[in-house]
């Protein structure tokens, strides 16, 4: 039997020669796929560029066509608004179709009458907000959450047309206060009212203990007769 002599030295500095050069070519790799990286994100960019520089400076505008031009609205006119007005006068001002309308009908500049006041200042029916189905309606004392709002195309108004404005929680998601109680009348010993409006653990408890002997049943007519009692997801009746 023949006995091979290792050189320990040797060994070494074979394995470290191999981990040094596995090392070496992630590296490698990784500097490889940094400079692909770099030079996609330049791609990106100079498209980007190209895009911008082939994109007209004014956006295109839906207009409605074939009407006066004086009936147009937002954000087809431009008007002469001066912030000096008094607040709450009725002002008159001078207004003009924008260049990128072509298709109405007489005169480009008119007349228009507007309040003196900020966008932020319209009444709520002036103006509309993305409403928000996250938040607690039947809260007491109610919610209120921050959202976006924009003014309608027919009012004119000082500042920015888009604002923030802090809105009352009030959304429904479509249960009927009249079937809810009827619910709790005819089937409440079951907990079918319960059901519901999405509270399945209080459904549950009250389906096995045949509506708490009807105490519980009694109880839960009065709370959703007084609307103190509301869907699950915190939403309102219709």
């Amino acid at each position: 039997m023949r006995c091979v002599h290792v050189n320990i030295r040797k060994a070494t500095f074979i394995l470290l020669t191999i981990l040094i050069n596995r090392i070496q070519m992630v590296d490698n790799e990784d500097i490889v796929n940094i400079h692909r990286d770099i030079e996609n994100e330049k791609k990106n960019t100079s498209m980007a560029n190209q895009i911008i520089k082939t994109t007209p400076e004014d956006k295109i505008l839906h207009c409605p066509s074939n009407l006066d031009c004086k009936v147009l609205d937002e954000p087809c006119i431009e008007c002469e608004l001066n912030p000096k007005c008094r607040y709450g006068e009725l002002v008159n001002t001078t207004c003009h179709t924008k260049s990128q309308v072509n298709n109405c009908k007489g005169p480009r500049n008119f007349t228009r009458s507007f309040i003196c006041r900020y966008c932020y200042q319209t009444d709520h029916w002036e103006h509309t907000c993305q409403q928000m189905t996250n938040c607690d309606s039947v809260a007491s004392p109610r919610n209120y959450y921050i959202t976006n709002c924009t003014v309608k195309g027919d009012i004119l108004c000082l500042g920015n047309r888009e604002f923030k404005k802090n809105v009352q929680c009030n959304w429904t998601g479509g249960y009927r206060w009249a079937t809810t109680l009827a619910l709790s009348i005819a089937l409440g010993g079951f907990g079918a009212d319960r059901f519901y409006l999405g509270h399945w653990q209080e459904g549950i408890g009250k389906l096995f203990s045949f509506g708490g002997l009807g105490v519980w049943t009694c109880v839960d007519v009065i709370l959703i007769s007084l609307h103190y009692l509301g869907p699950a997801d915190g939403s309102l009746y219709i």
